[in-house]
């Protein structure tokens, strides 16, 4: 990655997350103050272990449902990284209240307070539920359907928050529409499990994993270093063309998810040649899911100058070789 932010003093809510601690880790690389603010709900402390003891992070044990704990992080903050959220589209439908308190009020809340406290820019993790029953492909950031879950719904709110403060507050804000993102650190574990991840340990104990569907269900699988590339370049990009504006954030391809799991397993025979005959078992679909999914990123492209450096592929030979060692 050749443009890093750099020299700021930085908020990344939800920091102990997957998505968090390896923004955590690339802006403190790259010489930046960082405030982390989580409650651990789905955050892990394991996962910012290694920099309680840099003198250049702060752990704030916090809720951004609390507009209190909101506006003691963003004291002093030049950047916030908003990453704090409830995803998953089952947990959202199982409990539709928490996921709206949470990614609705708390969003409000956290840009309120930054808003307040002269932060420079706010830049949100947005998602591709916002496509919803949308049919076209590629999804292209102005053309949206009905979003098909609570998730996605809360999702699309916080694009139009994001939007009204900008327009009424005057505070800089840039939405990055996250597709699918995998890498190290993604959980493998509970019952809203990463699909990757949960293959992976799956296969690694010589199990079958369940693919929902018939897994001909398509996705444009991001590899976690993409997704560091695009917010770092959201921090720098300084035409006003660029601003207030969301962004695909993908590699822009598109993987089955039986083809999916036949590249992990092709990965993970160089590690143990004992799963070699365990095939997935296909279950129901569930309830929210798009059949398919793949990102135009010319968008990010011409204005961010984002430029993905792994595909599928690349983003999975590493995503294996980390989780071998670490689960």
């Amino acid at each position: 990655m050749t443009q890093l932010l750099k020299n700021s003093r930085v908020l990344v809510t939800g920091g102990a997350g997957f998505i968090g601690s390896n923004l955590v880790e690339s802006l403190l690389l790259a010489d930046n103050s960082v405030v982390c603010l989580d409650n651990f709900s789905t955050g892990k402390k394991k996962n910012i272990e290694s920099f309680l003891n840099d003198s250049r992070f702060e752990l704030i044990e916090g809720d951004i449902r609390n507009y209190d704990d909101c506006c003691k992080a963003a004291g002093g903050i030049d950047y916030v990284f908003h990453q704090a959220a409830l995803g998953s589209v089952p947990r959202s439908i199982k409990d539709p209240v928490t996921s709206t308190d949470v990614n609705i009020g708390g969003f409000v809340k956290m840009l309120f307070a930054s808003k307040e406290a002269g932060v420079r820019r706010f830049i949100y993790a947005a998602s591709s539920s916002t496509y919803g029953d949308h049919p076209g492909l590629p999804k292209v950031e102005d053309k949206i359907g009905k979003p098909l879950s609570p998730y996605g719904i809360t999702k699309y709110v916080d694009e139009l928050f994001a939007y009204n403060f900008a327009v009424t507050y005057n505070i800089d804000v840039i939405g990055l529409r996250y597709f699918n993102v995998f890498g190290r650190r993604q959980d493998p574990d509970g019952a809203y499990a990463a699909v990757i991840p949960k293959f992976l340990k799956m296969l690694k104990a010589h199990e079958a994993p369940v693919i929902n569907g018939d897994g001909t269900f398509s996705r444009d699988f991001t590899y976690i270093d993409n997704v560091m590339q695009a917010n770092h370049l959201a921090a720098l990009v300084s035409d006003e063309q660029a601003l207030n504006q969301v962004y695909n954030v993908a590699h822009g391809e598109r993987t089955t998810l039986t083809g999916l799991f036949n590249h992990i397993k092709e990965l993970a025979l160089n590690y143990d040649q004992g799963i070699k005959a365990i095939e997935p078992v296909y279950g129901p679909e569930r309830t929210g899911d798009i059949p398919h999914s793949l990102a135009s990123i010319e968008k990010a492209k011409q204005l961010l100058g984002y430029s993905p450096t792994h595909n599928i592929k690349q983003g999975l030979k590493e995503a294996v070789d980390w989780y071998w060692k670490n689960l």
